[in-house]
């Protein structure tokens, strides 16, 4: 608790450094003591296994030592193996290695799994996972397709397992900020919600090339269908393939659209429509680089989602600030600006009022890996749960269904299916063939 009560005596000084009001960083404080959980032997922390030991897994399991041993890596690739385990080693111990995450999940020692493998493994491997009664914390996006979702939320509730997704911009201040003043109706009746996110990589056509020694390229493939060898389909790179993942509308749309879902407050859009903004090159990249995407919910809240690039004719100054990587939410009253670095508005008064004390707040979490950790052991749900996961992911889902049928749509949320015209084409994408052996039954 003296920690809680120095930070509130130095909320002035931290307000001014993050450019937010000093009300706000003071309720903030104020929250975060009576949260204040009682302090933990040095001996009692979980075992925590990676899978999947790439630089966004590595670096989730390096914030993880805070608060827990890594006593397990896993990945297909032996060179991303070595170097992870070289990086998680600790005082003089080295974790176990593996290169089949489910032998890793049959070791009772293990309390929690990060998940940091490309987006195509994340829902076999949650659910595997759970299945072994282990708390997951889960990269972004949750899913790959929309069916995926569903059947995870099964596995995570079925098992009783605490599941966070790495959406971790709603553990940020800024967010909470610009949402509860959103919810609460500071913009007066929000009409727009206007996300920016970088463009992609578009290219091609791929030559062919050997497989390296040192990945198992079979296993990197899962439930994708099977292609030869392209280093760019691998690693960094493989966002940029539908086979993998959702292009940046599940990269950074993950984090950005998530924010916008959040401040909505609505589950999903009732409308989907979009415009490609390039042309894909045959044998190269699959997944739209650049974009427009449109939602429009039932209460009539219209949803942007717009790529940026310097070379785009598209782009432009997006914001009054000039940046292209943010969200900018649109009011009959004003307008807020926020991403990871600021928030700004129409009006400082609007950012600088505090709000009333009967005002609807959100859930309280500065912290997205501690919070997990915490939850994990109070056993509540975290601020990104699994249905929060799904719930995110599937929007993203609809925006990329819509870019690659090229239609308007219209989503039904409570069947979570299409309906109207063009919905038997799109409903094909609700899900994914798997190719045998890495289908739902490799984690049975």
């Amino acid at each position: 608790m003296k920690n809680r009560r120095s930070f509130i005596r130095r909320v002035p000084g931290v307000a001014a450094a993050a450019a937010l009001p000093v009300w706000y960083m003071e309720q903030q404080a104020a929250v975060a003591a009576e949260g204040t959980q009682p302090t933990k032997s040095p001996n009692d922390r979980p075992a925590v296994a990676l899978v999947g030991a790439g630089g966004m897994g590595t670096g989730d399991a390096m914030n993880a030592q805070n608060y827990g041993d890594i006593v397990a890596v896993c990945d297909v690739d032996e060179k991303r193996l070595a170097k992870a385990v070289g990086k998680l080693s600790k005082d003089g111990k080295k974790p176990s290695t593996f290169s089949d995450f489910r032998k890793l999940l049959e070791r009772d020692d293990i309390d929690i799994v990060i998940n940091g493998t490309p987006d195509h493994w994340h829902s076999l491997i949650n659910i595997g996972a759970a299945k072994a009664k282990k708390d997951i914390y889960s990269e972004k996006p949750l899913t790959l397709s929309i069916d995926e979702g569903r059947h995870v939320v099964k596995a995570v509730r079925e098992n009783g397992v605490v599941l966070q997704t790495g959406t971790q911009q709603r553990s940020s201040v800024r967010f909470r900020m610009a949402c509860e003043l959103v919810r609460n109706g500071r913009i007066g009746k929000l009409k727009e919600v206007n996300v920016w996110l970088p463009a992609g990589k578009s290219g091609g056509p791929f030559q062919v090339q050997p497989v390296p020694p040192h990945l198992n390229w079979d296993f990197w493939q899962g439930q994708a269908p099977h292609h030869e060898y392209v280093p760019q389909r691998c690693h960094g790179t493989f966002r940029n393939w539908y086979a993998y993942s959702g292009g940046t509308m599940t990269d950074w749309g993950a984090h950005h659209m998530d924010i916008g879902y959040w401040a909505i407050g609505l589950p999903a859009p009732a409308k989907v429509e979009s415009k490609p903004l390039v042309t894909l090159v045959p044998g190269g990249y699959t997944a739209f680089s650049e974009y427009e995407v449109k939602f429009t919910y039932a209460n009539g809240v219209v949803f942007n989602v717009r790529t940026t690039a310097d070379d785009n004719p598209y782009g432009g100054v997006v914001n009054p600030e000039g940046q292209r990587n943010g969200i900018r939410f649109e009011g009959t009253d004003g307008w807020i600006w926020v991403n990871r670095t600021q928030i700004n508005a129409s009006e400082r008064e609007l950012l600088t009022t505090p709000l009333p004390e009967d005002a609807e707040r959100l859930y309280f979490s500065n912290n997205h890996m501690q919070n997990f950790f915490e939850c994990a052991a109070s056993r509540k749900d975290p601020i990104c749960p699994v249905e929060v996961g799904h719930q995110s992911a599937s929007v993203c889902h609809l925006g990329t269904i819509s870019l690659r049928t090229g239609k308007s749509l219209l989503w039904d949320y409570k069947q979570e299916r299409f309906a109207g015209a063009h919905a038997a084409e799109a409903n094909t994408y609700l899900t994914r063939d798997m190719r045998k052996p890495y289908d739902y039954g490799f984690v049975s």
